[in-house]
């Protein structure tokens, strides 16, 4: 069976106050909870300081983003080397990162990459925008997300892969896919990732839906055979929404 994974993107939100506070919020209500990975994702000056709240709670921290480099001349960039003692996970392609920065196929596949070098697992996210599923194209935008992104990993580093499925159109706008178009999706990864690494590690894979997550439609997506879990975006800053969609993860957890 896969565990499922619940992680909470606090995106560029939170003072130092703000964010241990929500985080002992957050321990205190979801640490029990011990059938569901749980992952907390703070802006990177809060990484440490969030890990010092929560260590010995279970949940563990993850990152936003990285750079593909392990060291250089890269002013303002963090590398996956200097997050992997501290972080869980790292995220890696978010519609923000595409859509706002301009991040292409091939720098989300060298920050996959280095991630997976560092030894942290990644979350990859995929997703079509509002034009692209319009026009039927929405698999075979993420079928090529998913191939860029994942060139050059082996099945060995595959275990520290989760997918999540982010249809743009969904993030940040309250408007969640629909349950069926998270499953159909959801899917299709798990068949993409299958023609590419065989049906044991496509099995295994765990794929997130992400994009206007809420505890009154978390089970809904929970229920979905191929839905593993949730990528939160604005609920994760309310501890009790965070504390509903982890529980509701919990309760089809086996």
């Amino acid at each position: 069976m896969r565990t499922l994974i619940v992680a909470g993107n606090w995106k560029m939100n939170t003072s130092l106050d703000e964010a241990t506070r929500l985080a002992s919020d957050v321990r205190s209500k979801i640490s029990a909870v011990d059938n569901v990975e749980r992952i907390l994702i703070p802006p990177f000056p809060w990484i440490i300081p969030v890990g010092e709240v929560i260590a010995g709670s279970g949940i563990t921290v993850g990152a936003q983003n990285c750079y593909s480099e392990p060291s250089g001349a890269f002013t303002g960039e963090v590398a996956a080397e200097m997050l992997s003692p501290h972080c869980s996970h790292v995220v890696v392609g978010h519609s923000e990162r595409r859509h706002v920065f301009g991040e292409t196929d091939e720098e989300v596949a060298g920050k996959v990459k280095a991630v997976l070098r560092s030894g942290a697992g990644v979350i990859l996210c995929v997703g079509e925008t509002l034009a692209e599923r319009d026009s039927g194209s929405a698999q075979d935008v993420v079928r090529v997300q998913l191939s860029r992104g994942l060139e050059g990993a082996t099945d060995d580093e595959m275990d520290r892969v989760v997918v999540a499925y982010e249809p743009v159109w969904a993030i940040g706008t309250g408007k969640a896919a629909s349950v069926d178009d998270a499953q159909e999706m959801a899917h299709f990864v798990r068949l993409t990732i299958a023609e590419r690494f065989g049906q044991t590690i496509a099995n295994g894979l765990r794929i997130q839906y992400g994009g206007s997550v809420k505890s009154e439609n978390a089970h809904s997506f929970m229920l979905c055979p191929d839905v593993d879990g949730a990528l939160v975006g604005g609920a994760s800053l309310d501890s009790d929404e965070f504390a509903a969609i982890v529980n509701a993860a919990a309760g089809e957890s086996n």
